[in-house]
């Protein structure tokens, strides 16, 4: 059952990694300043696991010796690798397959583990206990994620909801049942990485930061959401619909120029 889940987590994925790459936000440079201090140093080796299209692995490239992004989406992957190749193949960083429960390193092997915005597409347990064999002792497990959708206005704040919302419920009703994807509740983070007995120290953190954003990638962003990509690709033609409708609103909002967003974000660590 499990490894059905997986697949068809890693699948959700497929066919819209410039996309994700061009409209998720980079996690800002307080990831860097907390995990750090929590660590004491500057790690030697970071393990970014579900890192996507990189963007919380390149956060990482002035601040640690080495960077490994794991990503078992090829088509997510290949947007990180191209990033990678266009910086001219920085060594200090690599992307490799992978998943969580089965990462292929050596014990003892790496300072921090962070999954950014990817932990609730994992089997918390098995990957918890991967996690704590990698990691060094004092090393540090840090799941974070952004709440949806970024602060802006509330009307398009609604509409954003309603949209994503139709985009969950149509992936529901149109994928086979063995084909859908399945997520861990995130404000259930915490508990998984207090019950798995494997961490002597556990909390949640909350932060945030403000972005500079134009319409075109506020539409964007509601649009990367897995769901809505799933439905679309079913067939879900009414969902069409309702994203010109959003899309219309947001542009009137904006009147062609940026505006800030603020991204929320809850980190959840555990120290091993």
């Amino acid at each position: 059952m499990i490894e059905h889940i997986r697949t068809s987590n890693v699948k959700r994925f497929t066919g819209f990694g410039a996309l994700y790459d061009g409209s998720r936000p980079t996690a800002p440079q307080e990831v860097i300043q907390i995990l750090t201090a929590y660590l004491g140093r500057k790690p030697q080796t970071v393990v970014d696991v579900g890192c996507g299209t990189g963007l919380s692995s390149f956060l990482w490239i002035d601040d640690a010796d080495q960077i490994i992004g794991v990503e078992p989406s090829d088509d997510m992957r290949a947007v990180a690798v191209a990033k990678w190749e266009a910086m001219d193949k920085p060594a200090s960083l690599i992307f490799q397959n992978g998943l969580s429960h089965e990462l292929g390193l050596p014990s003892g092997s790496a300072d921090i583990v962070t999954c950014s915005q990817s932990f609730h597409w994992m089997e918390p347990q098995s990957t918890l206990r991967e996690f704590a064999r990698i990691l060094r002792p004092g090393g540090v497990f840090a799941a974070y994620d952004c709440d949806w959708p970024p602060v802006i206005d509330w009307q398009i704040e609604q509409q954003y909801l309603k949209l994503t919302t139709l985009g969950d419920q149509r992936a529901v009703e149109l994928a086979p049942e063995h084909e859908q994807a399945h997520k861990w509740k995130k404000d259930e983070h915490l508990k998984q990485i207090e019950a798995s007995g494997l961490f002597r120290y556990a909390r949640e953190i909350v932060f945030h930061n403000w972005e500079s954003c134009d319409a075109n990638r506020y539409v964007n962003l509601a649009l990367s959401q897995g769901s809505l990509q799933t439905a679309l690709k079913l067939g879900a033609k009414e969902l069409e619909s309702e994203a010109a409708e959003f899309r219309e609103l947001v542009e009137k909002a904006f009147a062609g120029e940026e505006r800030s967003i603020l991204f929320g974000y809850r980190m959840r660590i555990g120290i091993v």
